[in-house]
């Protein structure tokens, strides 16, 4: 009798160690596709709509899809765990910061203190990147005895898309830095090598460099992904080509990033629309691709890179040098990030 018990004590002790891994496996649903079986049908017979839960799924299964987005048969593939719209919900009520008022010194005094009237992004996170910065200007420009910088230009245009996040009710991380430059109104920025990397020296060598922005960002993303249900990184820059060579912007993502291209199909739509509008009949060239960009790859949040135009080309240089033009790129930028994650809610 004695030795039954000790038996089922342990036996008891066992099942209260294995139960939360059962518990565990337990929330990933899985299961195989059926024959001539889609993304979007294999959703929609497991009661998820694909217009929500899409991107979920190319992500949970990118490794299985290796790039394609056909499903094969014989292969289980992850079903993305159900969303609770109430939490959700409440989320973005905690997360509400409209008709109050938010303060970000690195946008100078004029613009410092930011009038939230929208909650449109409520509940969303950024992490803001100018290209290079510190000992590394970037591509150069000249135009008669001024010399433009990249860095400088691509840090304008980062500070004003981050007061309309802010505007909008997005929490925002600008990782580079310049503690005196704030929006600037100039036509031709000074240069300066203060930039940090959120108060850290930005090294000269090229891969420590983007390894630091790239840690950084992680880091933030490690805490902030439990409290914001859209985190997104981009990373703005200006391209140095030929003097003859105009450009439009261009997105960039990762390879296998389905949310990443989703992100930058949202951005180039959004300035194609733009351009229609302001120069009707000029047309945008500008494309989403997938590039091996270091940063892109060793980011772990979803991520998109912008280049701005060419800094050789007098044409493009009017898009760096006004600054309504600036503006109108900061201002577009946040446009296509609102629709992209408008279209995941």
């Amino acid at each position: 009798m004695k030795i039954a018990t000790q038996f089922i004590v342990r036996f008891s002790l066992l099942l209260l160690l294995f139960a939360p891994l059962c518990g565990v496996r337990a929330q990933q649903q899985t299961d195989v596709p059926r024959r001539g079986e889609g993304i979007t049908t294999f959703l929609q017979r497991h009661g998820r709509s694909p217009k929500l839960y899409y991107d979920d799924f190319v992500e949970l299964n990118r490794k299985k899809l290796r790039g394609s987005k056909e499903l094969r048969l014989g292969v289980s593939y992850i079903v993305p765990p159900l969303k609770d719209a109430s939490s959700t919900s409440a989320s973005k009520k905690k997360n509400s910061r409209r008709g109050k008022s938010v303060r970000e010194p690195l946008l100078g005094k004029r613009f410092r203190d930011v009038a939230v009237t929208s909650d449109r992004l409520a509940g969303t996170c950024f992490y803001l990147v100018s290209g290079h910065g510190g000992p590394d200007p970037g591509a150069i420009g000249r135009v008669g005895r001024h010399e433009l910088h990249e860095d400088e230009y691509a840090y304008d245009i980062i500070l004003r898309l981050a007061r309309y996040l802010l505007s909008e009710g997005a929490e925002v991380r600008i990782i580079i830095q310049d503690a005196k430059d704030g929006i600037r109104g100039d036509a031709y920025l000074s240069n300066s090598k203060r930039e940090t990397c959120m108060g850290d020296p930005i090294p000269l060598n090229q891969v420590a460099r983007l390894q630091q922005r790239c840690d950084k960002i992680n880091t933030l993303y490690a805490k902030d992904r439990k409290r914001y249900k859209y985190c997104r990184a981009l990373f703005v820059h200006v391209d140095s080509q030929g003097r003859g060579k105009q450009m439009d912007v261009y997105f960039y993502h990762a390879a296998g990033s389905g949310k990443g291209e989703r992100l930058a199909d949202a951005l180039r739509s959004t300035f194609k629309a733009k351009y229609g509008i302001h120069q009707p009949g000029r047309g945008f060239t500008g494309t989403v691709s997938e590039r091996g960009l270091y940063v892109l790859n060793h980011t772990t949040p979803v991520a998109v890179f912008v280049e701005l135009g060419n800094i050789q080309n007098q044409s493009d240089l009017r898009r760096l040098v006004q600054p309504d033009n600036r503006e109108a790129l900061a201002k577009w930028l946040k446009d296509g990030i609102a629709k992209d994650y408008v279209s995941n809610k």
